[in-house]
């Protein structure tokens, strides 16, 4: 019999869950596609609206090329940009 420290996880614990793994996957992919869906319907609107928003289409294409950490980047520092002009 082997004996656990209170800091030691259990071997059931350290085991990977395939229902976890893949509910965390669809969430993710859910989350990828309501991003490229948000973006898309920024490319809709004309470059006035864009403008006010601190925006340009090529902010907004640079930010569908990129994954998804960099591609919310893109687009706060194009804002920040255009803020201070």
């Amino acid at each position: 019999m082997a004996i656990s420290l209170s800091g030691e996880r259990s071997l059931a614990a350290a085991t990977p869950n395939p229902f976890v793994a893949l509910t965390r996957w669809i969430a993710k992919a859910k989350a990828a596609r309501t991003r490229r869906n948000a973006l898309y319907a920024l490319l809709e609107l004309d470059h006035d609206r864009l403008s006010d928003i601190g925006i340009s289409r090529d902010d907004i294409t640079t930010a569908l090329s990129r994954k998804q950490p960099a591609g919310a980047h893109v687009l706060s520092a194009a804002r920040a940009r255009n803020a201070r002009l």
